[in-house]
């Protein structure tokens, strides 16, 4: 997402320009949703994140296309498949999105919930169609070249573990603590290896396994699909490894990916999930030990976010003068 000389001028924006686009976006959402924190309110809490996230990405210098966005698959507020945002006035960009990703953490007041958003070089990101779920394996880079979706768990950790210079035992994987992954779960820890298991939250444990003070080696099983292609653009900006394949949960999911000519079995790599220059950024929501909720000094707001981008991670405090609802 880079400026050219020989771009014409008006379609010409510095990639900061949209880094701090994407920033807002995320922070607004951030803060709309907290006030719906420990409500037990998914649906209010989500519609929240996305109205502010809508109005800030309205002011967006270009035309952005969200290519894959979060709600069809629980019939929640969303920002949909195709919807144009932005001024119309400046370069065309891909956006993968999720307002409020971890809608339950939020909901219970339980760490985890993030606003999340990803900005990619127009046509580069992968859009699922009508796959709302997909089995993933994300690893840091010294892994990237070893894993295989077809491999059997207890394959995967021993390539994973060698990849590494550590034991089997030494090993922290994150799972997500689903009935689909009861027997996933089970062989990991026979295995040897610990096991996080979190109730949701799949773009978090990827975060965690890509950075490195977070001490996780490994995301493995099935999630959403946009959290997927987010997720690849935060691999890809820092080099790690990520294998991606749809996975319905649901008849009418498999019948619909097959109608759009889809292959149930092919495995995609983080290059065709984002295959061009982009970056993902979050802003917390009900805090955890990636990034803590926003919180109130004085007259201002404090966010935490987090900008990955360029093979860099940064870690930003916003103070905002938007106060909290409620």
């Amino acid at each position: 997402m880079e400026c050219q000389s020989e771009v014409a001028p008006r379609t010409c924006v510095d990639i900061h320009v949209l880094e701090a686009v994407a920033l807002a976006a995320t922070r607004r959402a951030a803060v709309a949703s907290y006030a719906w924190v420990g409500r037990h309110d998914q649906k209010a809490a989500d519609a929240a994140a996305t109205t502010a996230m809508r109005q800030a990405l309205a002011d967006a210098p270009g035309r952005g296309t969200v290519v894959i966005g979060e709600g069809e698959k629980d019939d929640a507020p969303m920002l949909f498949n195709g919807e144009i945002v932005g001024t119309g006035h400046g370069p065309d960009f891909d956006i993968a999105v999720d307002p409020l990703e971890g809608t339950s953490f939020c909901a219970k007041d339980l760490p985890g919930a993030l606003a999340t958003i990803a900005f990619a070089e127009p046509g580069t990101l992968w859009s699922p169609g009508p796959g709302f779920y997909m089995d993933k394996i994300v690893v840091p880079p010294q892994a990237k070249d070893v894993i295989d979706l077809d491999d059997p768990p207890e394959r995967t950790l021993l390539k994973v573990a060698t990849a590494l210079g550590k034991q089997i035992s030494e090993l922290r994987v994150v799972i997500m603590d689903k009935p689909r992954h009861q027997d996933l779960i089970a062989r990991v820890v026979r295995a040897g290896a610990a096991v996080q298991t979190p109730a949701g939250g799949d773009v978090g444990g990827s975060l965690a396994v890509l950075l490195p003070t977070l001490d996780v080696d490994l995301l493995l099983g099935v999630g959403g699909t946009p959290e997927g292609v987010m997720t690849a653009t935060a691999v890809r900006a820092l080099g790690g490894g990520m294998l991606g394949r749809l996975a319905p949960q649901r008849a009418e999911e498999a019948d619909a990916i097959r109608a759009a000519g889809m292959s149930l079995d092919r495995i995609y790599t983080c290059d065709e999930l984002a295959g061009g220059d982009g970056f993902f950024v979050a802003s917390g929501v009900s805090g955890g030990p990636i990034l803590g909720r926003p919180r109130l000094s004085d007259d201002r707001t404090i966010v935490e976010s987090l900008l990955i981008s360029q093979g860099q991670v940064r870690h930003l405090t916003q103070t905002t003068f938007e106060k909290i609802p409620g």
